[in-house]
Protein backbone atom coordinates (compact mmCIF):
# COMPACT_ATOMS: atom_id res chain seq x y z
CA UNK A 1 0.00 0.00 0.00
CA UNK A 2 1.07 3.95 -0.78
CA UNK A 3 2.24 5.68 2.49
CA UNK A 4 0.01 8.58 2.00
CA UNK A 5 -0.90 9.07 5.39
CA UNK A 6 0.70 11.54 8.55
CA UNK A 7 0.77 10.77 11.69
CA UNK A 8 1.09 14.27 14.30
CA UNK A 9 1.87 13.79 17.66
CA UNK A 10 0.13 16.63 19.57
CA UNK A 11 2.28 16.50 23.16
CA UNK A 12 0.25 19.42 24.93
CA UNK A 13 0.12 20.94 28.66
CA UNK A 14 -2.60 18.94 30.05
CA UNK A 15 -2.82 15.84 27.47
CA UNK A 16 -1.02 13.79 24.80
CA UNK A 17 -2.71 13.74 21.09
CA UNK A 18 -1.60 11.59 18.33
CA UNK A 19 -3.69 12.47 15.31
CA UNK A 20 -3.55 10.67 11.49
CA UNK A 21 -4.57 13.24 8.58
CA UNK A 22 -4.92 11.81 4.86
CA UNK A 23 -3.38 13.13 2.11
CA UNK A 24 -6.55 15.79 1.44
CA UNK A 25 -5.56 17.01 5.46
CA UNK A 26 -8.81 15.68 6.79
CA UNK A 27 -8.73 14.05 10.04
CA UNK A 28 -9.03 9.77 9.89
CA UNK A 29 -8.43 9.07 13.37
CA UNK A 30 -7.47 10.46 16.58
CA UNK A 31 -6.46 9.38 20.77
CA UNK A 32 -5.55 11.47 23.36
CA UNK A 33 -4.71 10.75 27.05
CA UNK A 34 -4.61 13.05 29.94
CA UNK A 35 -1.84 13.15 32.36
CA UNK A 36 -0.96 14.09 36.05
CA UNK A 37 -0.05 17.59 36.60
CA UNK A 38 2.00 18.17 39.68
CA UNK A 39 1.84 20.72 42.02
CA UNK A 40 4.69 20.78 44.72
CA UNK A 41 4.83 24.10 46.20
CA UNK A 42 2.78 27.28 45.65
CA UNK A 43 3.40 28.63 42.19
CA UNK A 44 5.44 25.39 40.79
CA UNK A 45 3.81 23.02 38.12
CA UNK A 46 5.66 19.71 37.28
CA UNK A 47 4.83 17.20 34.92
CA UNK A 48 6.63 13.40 34.80
CA UNK A 49 8.16 12.96 31.70
CA UNK A 50 7.99 9.55 31.61
CA UNK A 51 4.05 9.80 32.19
CA UNK A 52 4.75 12.13 28.46
CA UNK A 53 6.05 9.79 26.66
CA UNK A 54 4.06 7.07 27.02
CA UNK A 55 0.96 8.92 26.44
CA UNK A 56 2.56 9.83 23.36
CA UNK A 57 3.14 6.64 22.57
CA UNK A 58 -0.13 5.39 23.54
CA UNK A 59 -1.95 7.66 21.60
CA UNK A 60 0.16 6.88 18.52
CA UNK A 61 -0.43 2.85 18.89
CA UNK A 62 -4.61 3.55 19.85
CA UNK A 63 -4.96 5.72 17.03
CA UNK A 64 -3.10 3.12 14.33
CA UNK A 65 -5.17 0.23 15.87
CA UNK A 66 -8.59 2.28 16.01
CA UNK A 67 -7.94 3.50 12.02
CA UNK A 68 -6.57 0.19 11.29
CA UNK A 69 -4.09 1.89 9.51
CA UNK A 70 -0.46 0.38 8.91
CA UNK A 71 2.14 1.89 10.46
CA UNK A 72 3.64 1.04 6.00
CA UNK A 73 1.16 3.32 5.56
CA UNK A 74 2.13 6.63 7.47
CA UNK A 75 4.71 8.77 5.27
CA UNK A 76 6.32 10.85 8.02
CA UNK A 77 5.26 12.23 11.47
CA UNK A 78 5.21 15.54 13.04
CA UNK A 79 5.80 16.51 16.11
CA UNK A 80 4.43 19.55 18.30
CA UNK A 81 4.87 20.49 21.96
CA UNK A 82 4.08 22.62 24.54
CA UNK A 83 6.90 25.08 24.61
CA UNK A 84 9.39 26.17 27.14
CA UNK A 85 8.75 23.16 29.64
CA UNK A 86 12.26 21.82 30.40
CA UNK A 87 13.94 18.38 31.09
CA UNK A 88 17.03 17.31 31.91
CA UNK A 89 18.02 13.12 31.21
CA UNK A 90 21.54 10.74 31.16
CA UNK A 91 22.25 10.20 27.90
CA UNK A 92 23.04 6.55 29.09
CA UNK A 93 19.63 5.26 30.51
CA UNK A 94 17.47 7.90 29.26
CA UNK A 95 15.97 8.40 33.07
CA UNK A 96 15.34 12.06 33.05
CA UNK A 97 16.95 13.71 36.50
CA UNK A 98 14.09 15.52 38.09
CA UNK A 99 10.32 15.84 36.70
CA UNK A 100 9.62 18.00 34.25
CA UNK A 101 9.07 21.89 34.69
CA UNK A 102 6.24 23.40 32.87
CA UNK A 103 6.24 26.87 31.10
CA UNK A 104 3.30 27.82 33.87
CA UNK A 105 6.00 27.38 36.97
CA UNK A 106 7.08 30.70 38.41
CA UNK A 107 9.74 29.12 41.04
CA UNK A 108 12.33 31.45 39.28
CA UNK A 109 11.07 34.59 39.65
CA UNK A 110 13.28 35.61 42.42
CA UNK A 111 16.37 34.30 39.98
CA UNK A 112 15.10 36.52 37.01
CA UNK A 113 14.50 39.71 39.38
CA UNK A 114 17.85 39.68 40.61
CA UNK A 115 19.12 39.43 37.13
CA UNK A 116 16.77 42.09 36.00
CA UNK A 117 18.72 44.61 39.10
CA UNK A 118 22.05 43.34 37.47
CA UNK A 119 20.67 44.99 34.17
CA UNK A 120 20.84 41.90 32.18
CA UNK A 121 17.21 42.09 30.63
CA UNK A 122 18.01 44.43 27.52
CA UNK A 123 21.28 42.05 26.45
CA UNK A 124 18.53 39.09 26.49
CA UNK A 125 15.86 40.54 25.45
CA UNK A 126 18.36 41.60 22.20
CA UNK A 127 19.66 38.27 21.61
CA UNK A 128 16.56 35.96 22.11
CA UNK A 129 13.37 38.52 21.58
CA UNK A 130 12.09 37.20 25.09
CA UNK A 131 11.83 38.96 28.56
CA UNK A 132 13.59 37.24 31.10
CA UNK A 133 10.99 36.18 32.64
CA UNK A 134 10.60 32.64 34.78
CA UNK A 135 7.91 31.66 31.57
CA UNK A 136 11.26 30.46 29.27
CA UNK A 137 13.57 27.39 29.44
CA UNK A 138 16.95 28.94 30.76
CA UNK A 139 16.44 29.79 34.56
CA UNK A 140 14.26 26.12 34.96
CA UNK A 141 17.86 24.48 33.54
CA UNK A 142 19.61 26.39 35.78
CA UNK A 143 17.31 25.60 38.98
CA UNK A 144 17.83 22.02 38.15
CA UNK A 145 21.11 21.98 37.61
CA UNK A 146 21.87 23.88 41.31
CA UNK A 147 19.44 22.41 43.18
CA UNK A 148 19.22 18.24 41.52
CA UNK A 149 22.17 16.65 43.83
CA UNK A 150 25.06 15.99 41.43
CA UNK A 151 23.27 17.32 37.95
CA UNK A 152 25.78 20.13 37.46
CA UNK A 153 28.40 17.62 37.81
CA UNK A 154 27.21 15.56 35.46
CA UNK A 155 26.34 17.68 33.12
CA UNK A 156 29.59 19.39 32.91
CA UNK A 157 30.65 16.06 32.42
CA UNK A 158 28.70 15.54 29.27
CA UNK A 159 26.08 12.98 31.14
CA UNK A 160 23.31 14.88 30.56
CA UNK A 161 20.73 16.15 27.76
CA UNK A 162 18.59 18.92 27.53
CA UNK A 163 15.30 19.42 25.75
CA UNK A 164 12.24 20.18 25.68
CA UNK A 165 8.96 18.38 25.07
CA UNK A 166 10.12 17.56 21.26
CA UNK A 167 13.62 16.54 21.92
CA UNK A 168 11.96 13.97 24.80
CA UNK A 169 9.69 12.40 22.41
CA UNK A 170 12.34 12.99 19.74
CA UNK A 171 15.09 10.96 21.77
CA UNK A 172 12.86 8.45 23.28
CA UNK A 173 10.98 7.70 19.53
CA UNK A 174 14.75 7.04 18.01
CA UNK A 175 15.67 5.02 20.89
CA UNK A 176 18.37 7.53 21.96
CA UNK A 177 19.53 8.26 18.46
CA UNK A 178 18.39 11.51 17.73
CA UNK A 179 18.95 14.70 20.31
CA UNK A 180 17.72 16.98 18.31
CA UNK A 181 15.16 20.13 18.21
CA UNK A 182 13.72 23.30 15.80
CA UNK A 183 13.77 26.79 15.39
CA UNK A 184 11.16 27.46 16.84
CA UNK A 185 11.25 25.53 20.24
CA UNK A 186 14.70 26.69 20.67
CA UNK A 187 13.93 30.56 19.80
CA UNK A 188 11.72 29.74 23.40
CA UNK A 189 14.51 28.81 25.29
CA UNK A 190 16.36 32.01 26.34
CA UNK A 191 19.40 30.52 25.30
CA UNK A 192 18.99 31.07 21.37
CA UNK A 193 20.49 33.72 19.12
CA UNK A 194 17.21 34.45 17.03
CA UNK A 195 19.60 36.63 14.51
CA UNK A 196 22.31 34.38 14.50
CA UNK A 197 21.01 31.20 14.20
CA UNK A 198 22.85 29.83 16.95
CA UNK A 199 23.22 28.61 20.77
CA UNK A 200 24.31 32.03 22.51
CA UNK A 201 27.98 31.65 24.39
CA UNK A 202 27.44 35.01 26.61
CA UNK A 203 23.76 33.63 27.42
CA UNK A 204 24.68 29.95 28.38
CA UNK A 205 27.55 31.45 30.59
CA UNK A 206 25.36 34.08 32.19
CA UNK A 207 22.79 31.01 33.64
CA UNK A 208 25.96 28.75 33.59
CA UNK A 209 24.50 25.91 31.66
CA UNK A 210 27.55 23.54 29.79
CA UNK A 211 26.67 23.36 26.28
CA UNK A 212 27.35 19.64 26.26
CA UNK A 213 23.85 19.47 27.05
CA UNK A 214 22.32 21.34 24.33
CA UNK A 215 20.48 19.63 20.90
CA UNK A 216 21.30 20.32 17.55
CA UNK A 217 18.63 22.58 16.06
CA UNK A 218 17.29 22.11 12.54
CA UNK A 219 14.44 24.08 9.85
CA UNK A 220 10.79 22.87 11.27
CA UNK A 221 10.72 20.31 8.26
CA UNK A 222 14.33 18.31 8.44
CA UNK A 223 15.08 14.46 8.87
CA UNK A 224 14.75 14.35 12.71
CA UNK A 225 15.76 10.25 12.45
CA UNK A 226 13.65 6.56 11.79
CA UNK A 227 11.18 5.83 14.92
CA UNK A 228 11.09 1.76 14.75
CA UNK A 229 8.43 1.68 17.94
CA UNK A 230 4.91 1.72 15.79
CA UNK A 231 5.10 -1.72 14.05
CA UNK A 232 7.04 0.07 10.91
CA UNK A 233 10.11 2.25 10.14
CA UNK A 234 8.60 5.59 9.60
CA UNK A 235 10.68 9.28 9.43
CA UNK A 236 10.52 11.95 11.48
CA UNK A 237 10.30 14.89 9.25
CA UNK A 238 8.98 17.80 11.39
CA UNK A 239 8.71 19.93 14.82
CA UNK A 240 7.52 23.00 16.19
CA UNK A 241 6.53 24.29 19.07
CA UNK A 242 2.84 24.23 19.52
CA UNK A 243 2.44 27.90 18.55
CA UNK A 244 4.65 28.25 16.16
CA UNK A 245 2.75 24.71 14.53
CA UNK A 246 -0.96 26.90 14.58
CA UNK A 247 0.74 29.36 12.57
CA UNK A 248 1.66 26.78 9.81
CA UNK A 249 -1.61 25.09 10.21
CA UNK A 250 -3.48 28.31 10.32
CA UNK A 251 -1.69 28.86 6.64
CA UNK A 252 -0.68 32.28 8.00
CA UNK A 253 2.54 32.65 5.47
CA UNK A 254 2.17 35.84 4.40
CA UNK A 255 3.80 39.09 6.37
CA UNK A 256 0.88 40.73 8.23
CA UNK A 257 -1.89 37.32 9.12
CA UNK A 258 -2.26 36.24 12.80
CA UNK A 259 -3.77 33.48 14.55
CA UNK A 260 -4.69 33.06 18.16
CA UNK A 261 -4.86 29.62 19.67
CA UNK A 262 -6.95 29.19 22.61
CA UNK A 263 -6.08 26.11 24.78
CA UNK A 264 -4.65 25.82 28.20
CA UNK A 265 -3.12 29.29 27.57
CA UNK A 266 -3.27 31.99 24.57
CA UNK A 267 -1.05 32.75 22.25
CA UNK A 268 -1.22 35.07 19.38
CA UNK A 269 1.48 35.31 16.67
CA UNK A 270 1.33 37.72 14.41
CA UNK A 271 3.70 37.12 11.23
CA UNK A 272 6.23 40.02 10.18
CA UNK A 273 8.03 38.25 7.66
CA UNK A 274 12.07 38.86 7.27
CA UNK A 275 11.78 41.28 10.21
CA UNK A 276 12.24 40.56 13.68
CA UNK A 277 9.79 43.39 15.18
CA UNK A 278 11.20 44.86 18.66
CA UNK A 279 8.17 45.51 20.89
CA UNK A 280 8.27 48.46 22.69
CA UNK A 281 5.11 47.22 24.58
CA UNK A 282 6.43 43.99 25.90
CA UNK A 283 5.59 41.49 23.49
CA UNK A 284 7.63 38.91 22.22
CA UNK A 285 10.10 39.09 19.13
CA UNK A 286 9.86 35.18 18.51
CA UNK A 287 11.07 32.67 15.14
CA UNK A 288 7.94 31.69 13.02
CA UNK A 289 9.16 29.08 11.29
CA UNK A 290 12.41 27.96 9.87
CA UNK A 291 12.46 26.19 6.31
CA UNK A 292 14.84 25.98 3.87
CA UNK A 293 17.28 27.89 5.89
CA UNK A 294 15.32 30.98 5.94
CA UNK A 295 13.88 32.48 8.63
CA UNK A 296 10.18 34.19 9.77
CA UNK A 297 9.75 35.99 12.33
CA UNK A 298 6.30 37.06 14.68
CA UNK A 299 5.43 38.87 17.04
CA UNK A 300 3.38 37.11 20.16
CA UNK A 301 1.84 37.39 23.15
CA UNK A 302 1.31 34.82 25.69
CA UNK A 303 -1.75 34.65 28.20
CA UNK A 304 -1.24 31.55 30.32
CA UNK A 305 -4.78 30.82 31.10
CA UNK A 306 -7.60 30.88 28.70
CA UNK A 307 -9.06 26.97 28.63
CA UNK A 308 -7.34 26.55 32.19
CA UNK A 309 -10.01 28.95 33.57
CA UNK A 310 -12.89 26.93 32.14
CA UNK A 311 -10.90 23.83 33.52
CA UNK A 312 -10.60 25.67 36.89
CA UNK A 313 -15.07 26.45 36.78
CA UNK A 314 -15.08 22.55 36.30
CA UNK A 315 -12.48 21.27 38.68
CA UNK A 316 -11.76 23.79 41.40
CA UNK A 317 -15.59 25.85 41.39
CA UNK A 318 -17.16 22.27 40.11
CA UNK A 319 -20.31 25.06 38.37
CA UNK A 320 -20.14 22.98 35.29
CA UNK A 321 -19.94 19.26 34.79
CA UNK A 322 -17.87 19.74 31.07
CA UNK A 323 -16.20 22.98 29.27
CA UNK A 324 -19.20 23.12 26.83
CA UNK A 325 -21.51 24.40 30.00
CA UNK A 326 -19.54 27.63 30.29
CA UNK A 327 -20.41 28.98 27.14
CA UNK A 328 -24.06 28.25 27.50
CA UNK A 329 -24.07 29.40 30.80
CA UNK A 330 -22.83 32.54 29.94
CA UNK A 331 -25.32 33.25 27.77
CA UNK A 332 -27.21 33.34 30.39
CA UNK A 333 -25.52 36.12 32.69
CA UNK A 334 -27.51 38.60 33.80
CA UNK A 335 -26.62 41.75 31.69
CA UNK A 336 -27.35 44.20 34.33
CA UNK A 337 -24.01 42.63 36.34
CA UNK A 338 -20.27 43.17 35.11
CA UNK A 339 -18.12 40.89 36.72
CA UNK A 340 -14.24 40.73 35.83
CA UNK A 341 -11.95 37.73 35.94
CA UNK A 342 -8.39 38.31 36.52
CA UNK A 343 -7.34 34.87 35.76
CA UNK A 344 -3.76 35.82 36.86
CA UNK A 345 -3.13 31.97 38.80
CA UNK A 346 0.43 31.93 37.68
CA UNK A 347 0.84 35.68 37.11
CA UNK A 348 -0.41 37.71 34.16
CA UNK A 349 1.42 37.46 30.76
CA UNK A 350 1.47 40.24 27.94
CA UNK A 351 1.41 42.95 27.65
CA UNK A 352 1.51 43.35 32.03
CA UNK A 353 4.28 40.59 32.78
CA UNK A 354 3.86 40.49 36.40
CA UNK A 355 4.78 37.08 37.81
CA UNK A 356 3.60 38.05 41.04
CA UNK A 357 0.08 39.22 40.04
CA UNK A 358 -2.92 36.67 41.33
CA UNK A 359 -5.97 36.04 39.99
CA UNK A 360 -9.56 37.57 41.68
CA UNK A 361 -13.11 38.35 40.77
CA UNK A 362 -14.38 41.72 40.74
CA UNK A 363 -17.49 42.94 41.01
CA UNK A 364 -19.42 40.19 43.19
CA UNK A 365 -22.67 40.99 44.41
CA UNK A 366 -25.36 38.49 45.95
CA UNK A 367 -26.64 38.22 42.75
CA UNK A 368 -23.86 36.75 41.11
CA UNK A 369 -23.78 33.03 40.15
CA UNK A 370 -22.30 30.63 38.01
CA UNK A 371 -23.69 32.27 34.64
CA UNK A 372 -22.16 35.41 35.77
CA UNK A 373 -18.44 33.64 36.64
CA UNK A 374 -18.75 31.73 33.81
CA UNK A 375 -19.35 34.74 31.42
CA UNK A 376 -16.42 36.34 33.50
CA UNK A 377 -14.28 33.65 32.60
CA UNK A 378 -14.44 33.41 29.16
CA UNK A 379 -14.70 37.30 28.41
CA UNK A 380 -11.35 37.31 30.30
CA UNK A 381 -10.11 35.58 27.41
CA UNK A 382 -11.56 37.80 24.95
CA UNK A 383 -10.07 41.34 26.94
CA UNK A 384 -6.48 39.48 27.02
CA UNK A 385 -6.47 39.39 23.49
CA UNK A 386 -7.62 42.45 22.93
CA UNK A 387 -4.82 43.87 24.74
CA UNK A 388 -2.64 41.75 22.78
CA UNK A 389 -3.94 43.08 19.61
CA UNK A 390 -3.38 46.62 21.37
CA UNK A 391 -0.09 46.10 21.85
CA UNK A 392 0.97 44.40 18.31
CA UNK A 393 -1.14 47.38 16.25
CA UNK A 394 1.10 49.85 18.82
CA UNK A 395 4.29 48.14 17.40
CA UNK A 396 3.83 47.47 14.04
CA UNK A 397 1.35 49.30 11.48
CA UNK A 398 0.87 46.30 9.37
CA UNK A 399 -1.10 45.10 12.54
CA UNK A 400 -3.48 47.53 11.81
CA UNK A 401 -6.40 45.51 9.74
CA UNK A 402 -6.01 41.86 10.77
CA UNK A 403 -8.22 39.79 10.63
CA UNK A 404 -7.70 37.21 13.76
CA UNK A 405 -7.12 33.48 12.96
CA UNK A 406 -8.60 31.39 15.67
CA UNK A 407 -7.80 27.65 16.57
CA UNK A 408 -7.95 25.83 19.75
CA UNK A 409 -10.32 23.95 22.16
CA UNK A 410 -12.54 27.22 23.27
CA UNK A 411 -12.84 28.34 19.44
CA UNK A 412 -16.22 25.45 19.38
CA UNK A 413 -18.42 28.31 21.57
CA UNK A 414 -20.06 30.51 19.23
CA UNK A 415 -20.93 32.36 22.27
CA UNK A 416 -17.10 32.82 23.06
CA UNK A 417 -16.13 33.54 19.34
CA UNK A 418 -19.12 36.56 18.99
CA UNK A 419 -17.92 37.91 22.44
CA UNK A 420 -14.15 37.83 20.72
CA UNK A 421 -14.90 39.94 17.52
CA UNK A 422 -17.29 42.16 19.78
CA UNK A 423 -14.65 42.80 22.02
CA UNK A 424 -11.77 43.27 19.72
CA UNK A 425 -14.35 44.98 17.29
CA UNK A 426 -12.71 43.00 14.35
CA UNK A 427 -13.86 40.02 12.10
CA UNK A 428 -12.71 36.47 13.49
CA UNK A 429 -12.33 33.57 11.07
CA UNK A 430 -12.77 29.75 12.44
CA UNK A 431 -11.19 27.29 9.78
CA UNK A 432 -13.33 23.65 9.10
CA UNK A 433 -10.12 21.77 10.87
CA UNK A 434 -9.63 23.53 14.59
CA UNK A 435 -6.60 21.45 15.40
CA UNK A 436 -4.38 23.31 13.25
CA UNK A 437 -1.58 23.34 15.47
CA UNK A 438 -1.46 19.03 14.79
CA UNK A 439 -1.95 20.08 11.03
CA UNK A 440 0.92 21.99 11.04
CA UNK A 441 3.35 19.85 12.60
CA UNK A 442 1.59 17.31 9.88
CA UNK A 443 2.16 19.85 7.00
CA UNK A 444 5.54 20.06 7.64
CA UNK A 445 6.46 16.26 7.85
CA UNK A 446 3.43 15.69 4.64
CA UNK A 447 5.32 18.55 2.61
CA UNK A 448 8.68 17.55 3.56
CA UNK A 449 7.71 13.95 2.38
CA UNK A 450 6.10 14.98 -1.06
CA UNK A 451 3.08 13.69 0.05
CA UNK A 452 1.38 17.16 1.03
CA UNK A 453 1.78 20.37 -1.39
CA UNK A 454 4.41 23.17 -0.47
CA UNK A 455 2.86 26.55 1.27
CA UNK A 456 1.27 28.34 -1.58
CA UNK A 457 -0.99 25.00 -2.44
CA UNK A 458 -1.35 24.58 1.32
CA UNK A 459 -2.63 28.02 2.05
CA UNK A 460 -5.35 27.53 -1.10
CA UNK A 461 -6.90 23.96 0.65
CA UNK A 462 -7.55 26.56 3.78
CA UNK A 463 -11.23 26.50 4.99
CA UNK A 464 -13.21 28.70 6.33
CA UNK A 465 -16.06 27.40 9.16
CA UNK A 466 -17.31 30.51 10.50
CA UNK A 467 -16.76 34.17 10.33
CA UNK A 468 -17.71 36.55 13.32
CA UNK A 469 -18.23 39.86 12.88
CA UNK A 470 -18.82 42.74 15.82
CA UNK A 471 -22.19 43.58 16.68
CA UNK A 472 -22.04 44.92 20.30
CA UNK A 473 -22.33 48.65 20.17
CA UNK A 474 -19.40 50.98 20.89
CA UNK A 475 -20.77 52.22 24.10
CA UNK A 476 -21.42 49.21 25.65
CA UNK A 477 -17.78 47.60 24.65
CA UNK A 478 -16.58 50.78 25.71
CA UNK A 479 -17.98 50.20 29.19
CA UNK A 480 -16.63 46.95 29.43
CA UNK A 481 -13.30 47.45 28.16
CA UNK A 482 -12.73 50.83 30.63
CA UNK A 483 -13.91 48.14 33.15
CA UNK A 484 -11.98 45.43 32.38
CA UNK A 485 -8.57 48.12 32.53
CA UNK A 486 -9.30 49.06 36.13
CA UNK A 487 -9.51 45.71 37.27
CA UNK A 488 -6.08 44.38 36.17
CA UNK A 489 -4.82 46.97 37.72
CA UNK A 490 -5.68 46.24 41.03
CA UNK A 491 -3.89 42.84 40.84
CA UNK A 492 -0.97 44.03 39.35
CA UNK A 493 1.79 43.60 41.97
Amino acid sequence: MSANYILAMDQGTTSSRAIIFDKRHTIVEQAQEEFAQHFPDSGWVEHNAKDIWQTSLNTARQALASSRIGADQIAAIGITNQRETTLLWDRDSGEPVYNAIVWQDRRTADFCNSLKDQGHEAMITAKTGLLLDPYFSATKVAWILDNVDGARARAEAGELAFGTMDSWLLWNLTEGAAHATDATNASRTMLYNIHQGTWDTELLALFKIPSSVLPEVKDCAADYGITSLLGADIPILGIAGDQQAAVLGQACFTTGMMKSTYGTGCFALLNTGETAVTSSNRLLTTIAYQLNGKTTYALEGSIFIAGAAVQWLRDGLGIIASAKQSGELAAQADDNQQVYMIPAFTGLGAPWWDANARGALIGLTRGTGPAEISRAALESVCFQTLDLLNAMQADWDQAADTVLRVDGGMVASDWTMQRLADILQAPVDRPVIAETTALGAAWLAGSRAGVWPDQEGFAASWQLDKNFEPQMSAEERHSKVAGWDKAVRRVLS
